[in-house]
């Protein structure tokens, strides 16, 4: 089975019930809420060159005491063929790539990867500071939600820790659209008490966004 993108992670249905779920939260609020997919927040490169190396320094060193006498001639050649082999292999093996990463170099990479897409769809410009970002990143395994401050400055720190838990026990179901559906209805109900809807509410940004 292929793996899945942020392309193809949701069905045409489940696409369509997801926007149905934004539209029907904010038609109750003047808040905007987004819900994005990214195949990953970062390509961690460190992760390539730090595999490729161990791996190879192994390799060659095996190879090069079985077969070379220790020579470092027979190294050194050993040495640089496998570097490139393994990690082209270890960038090819998503797996494998998260293994060689830290669980703190992750968090800070989806942090940020939400930080920058929030700039870049525009949720900063909402007109009364109430954008929602739910970033779902398919690599690192993670779900990320921030929101504008029009919104952080009326509700606890903890208030997004729920949104969160419910889309991550959704997705280690198999059951991620209802998930993300049901967290998008919290938002809508916590932004309904918060923000209420206004006579001139437009739609000001998209409903799914898959990158």
């Amino acid at each position: 089975m292929a793996k899945a993108t942020a392309k193809t992670f949701f069905s045409e249905d489940e696409m369509t019930r997801i926007a149905a779920a934004v539209q029907e939260a904010e038609s109750r609020t003047s808040g905007e809420i987004v819900p994005m997919v990214v195949d990953e927040s970062y390509d961690y490169p460190r992760a390539e060159i730090l595999g490729g190396g161990l791996f190879a320094l192994a390799s060659a060193i095996v190879l090069s005491w079985a077969f070379g006498g220790e020579s470092i001639w027979v190294f050194l050649p050993l040495f640089v063929g496998f570097y490139f082999a393994f990690k082209q292999w270890i960038r090819r093996a998503p797996a494998l790539r998260r293994r060689l990463i830290s669980e703190a170099e992750i968090t800070a990479e989806v942090e940020e990867k939400a930080l920058v897409s929030f700039v870049e769809q525009g949720l900063h410009h909402t007109r009364d500071e109430t954008g929602i970002l739910i970033l779902i990143s398919l690599f690192e395994h993670r779900v990320f939600v921030l929101a504008d401050r029009g919104i952080n400055d009326q509700v606890p720190p903890h208030t997004w820790d729920e949104v969160v838990s419910t889309i991550t026990l959704g997705i280690k179901q198999g059951q991620t659209c209802d998930a993300l559906c049901a967290a998008i209805k919290h938002c809508g109900d916590l932004l309904q008490e918060k923000v209420p809807v206004k006579h001139d509410d437009t739609n000001e940004l998209p409903n799914l966004i898959l990158e």
